[in-house]
């Protein structure tokens, strides 16, 4: 359909029931020369809700118009707000938002093989993306920063840095997408006109932006995930939306802020090109409207009632979701969404204390500098190990049985460096080195083996858990390293790893010599 287009169709297709546009002109010539690339993304911290369905239409009415269009995950920028959620969190939000507004997509019909679905840190951590923010705060003023973010970051009379540094990652994101405009709602306006103002000034084009109404809540404000009673969330029971509907603020005649209008305009005629009001016969019938100017005029004069309109937007809107609850009906997503949103009695346990996860553990590269026996132990060694700071470390390791003194010499190795240090024989032992080491008999036991290329103090995370907190020390009345020791393991490959996920640095996965099904300790 988008080849038979002209390009003013295409134009008019981009840009319907949008409340703001900056850069006309430019999206015009590019629709004369070829098809436009945009973005759309989206903070993984909230639930996305009913709401989303505005986005949703447009991004339909965008692939109408032949556009290219990529959905971005915005993982980075949801840590930076206030660091609402933990690394391990988001990691699982993110995967919920791609299968919720998956789901949401095939249930208005719109093709995702179209669609190009990107997570923000698959880029926002390369060097040349880090680079390019030092770059932008040198030229980026703390008051345009501060103004910039007023309507999408808290504001504080002591702003923290991340919420300054916000904005301009956002504008970055269109360069590094290498899209010609951006869509967000008009809320982010004064995010688009920092990026107008300061790409040029690092030597990329200035995009457009298309900008979406703020549409209200059921309360009659901003529909917000975190006000519970604003929003109708996409996988709410028909009996939960038919509750929250006949809350929901739409007196009879009014016609601003009704949030239950406002998605008929949005959502439903762009989608369906016309609305049902299902009315008894008594008060005229059923009538339907092919346009919204209509729905609202009846409304206004109170020839449609708020009850009948919420009944219909509540049918109309039930058929939106079926799809979307049925698909997570699966144990599959029905476990993804517990633990990516996890009832508030579970919050409640997690505030007693952080979660066991491998991220907890401080494991570095180490170099050993030197290496002896332990002069009061003949089972022990005696290491100095780099692990990244001004001094070595002191450890004692039990390893004069299993590996050669010459062996260890200058080698690289794994250090646990936040276990609480202990005595050993008289002297302290500041770190554990990490080995594997066979249950049979005789027991085998060898160092892990870094990347080639490691150096001292490199972190060792485990695949999908890079960006966790290690704590400063690990208690050990809890017995961390205990606890998720039993999951360590070398892999039938060689690979060192945590329940099937891979020990890493930066530099690749951490190896094992030969013990193939060996525990790690």
């Amino acid at each position: 359909m988008a080849g038979q287009l002209s390009p003013d169709e295409k134009f008019h297709l981009i840009t319907r029931n949008l409340q703001e546009v900056l850069g006309e002109e430019k999206l015009k010539q590019i629709l004369q020369e070829r098809e436009l690339k945009l973005y759309w993304g989206t903070a993984t911290t909230g639930k996305p809700h009913v709401a989303y369905f505005v986005p949703m239409s447009k991004i339909a009415d965008f692939l109408k118009a032949g556009c290219e269009v990529t959905i971005l995950f915005a993982d980075l920028h949801a840590y930076l707000d206030n660091m609402k959620a933990p690394w391990e969190l988001l990691e699982l939000r993110v995967k919920y938002y791609e299968q919720v507004i998956k789901a949401m997509l095939e249930s208005i019909g719109v093709p995702l093989e179209k669609l190009k679905f990107v997570k923000g840190t698959d880029y926002q951590l390369s060097r040349e993306y880090t680079l390019d923010v030092y770059r932008l705060s040198s030229v980026v003023t703390e008051h345009d920063a501060k103004k910039a973010g007023a309507e999408v970051v808290k504001q504080v009379e002591h702003p923290l840095l991340s919420g300054l540094l916000y904005p301009g990652l956002q504008a970055l994101d269109e360069e590094f997408l290498k899209v010609d405009a951006q869509f967000g709602g008009v809320d982010q306006r004064k995010i688009f006109t920092v990026a107008e103002k300061y790409l040029p000034s690092l030597g990329y084009a200035k995009r457009a932006h298309l900008m979406n109404p703020m549409v209200p809540g059921l309360t009659g404000a901003k529909m917000s995930s975190s006000e519970e009673e604003s929003k109708i969330d996409l996988l709410d029971s028909k009996e939960e939306v038919k509750k929250k509907l006949k809350k929901a603020f739409c007196e009879p005649g009014n016609i601003q802020n009704n949030g239950v209008l406002s998605f008929v305009k949005y959502v439903l005629f762009p989608l369906r090109g016309e609305f049902c009001v299902k009315r008894d016969p008594k008060w005229g019938g059923d009538k339907t409207y092919t346009q919204f100017e209509e729905v609202e005029k009846d409304f206004a004069e109170e020839t449609v009632h708020p009850g009948d309109l919420k009944a219909s937007v509540e049918a109309a809107l039930n058929q939106l979701l079926d799809p979307i609850r049925k698909k997570f009906q699966s144990p599959e997503l029905r476990k993804l969404t517990s633990s990516a949103y996890p009832s508030k009695t579970n919050q409640k346990q997690q505030r007693r204390g952080p979660s066991l996860v491998p991220s907890r553990l401080d494991i570095r590269v180490g170099k050993i500098i030197s290496v002896e026996k332990h002069p009061d132990a003949d089972t022990l060694y005696l290491e100095k190990i780099d692990v990244g700071e001004p001094e070595p470390r002191t450890v004692v390791s039990g390893l004069v049985a299993y590996v050669c003194q010459e062996d260890l010499q200058d080698r690289l190795v794994l250090v646990l460096c936040n276990l609480k240090p202990q005595k050993m024989r008289g002297i302290e032992s500041q770190a554990m080195l990490l080995c594997a080491a066979t249950e049979g008999e005789p027991r085998k036991v060898e160092p892990l083996d870094p990347p080639e290329g490691s150096a001292p103090g490199e972190r060792v995370f485990v695949e999908g858990y890079e960006m966790g907190k290690p704590d400063d020390k690990l208690n050990p009345k809890r017995k961390v390293w205990e606890k998720l020791q039993v999951d360590l393991n070398v892999s039938e490959e060689l690979t060192a790893q945590w329940k099937d996920k891979s020990l890493m640095t930066k530099l690749g996965r951490i190896k094992c010599k030969t013990l193939k099904g060996g525990k790690i300790f």
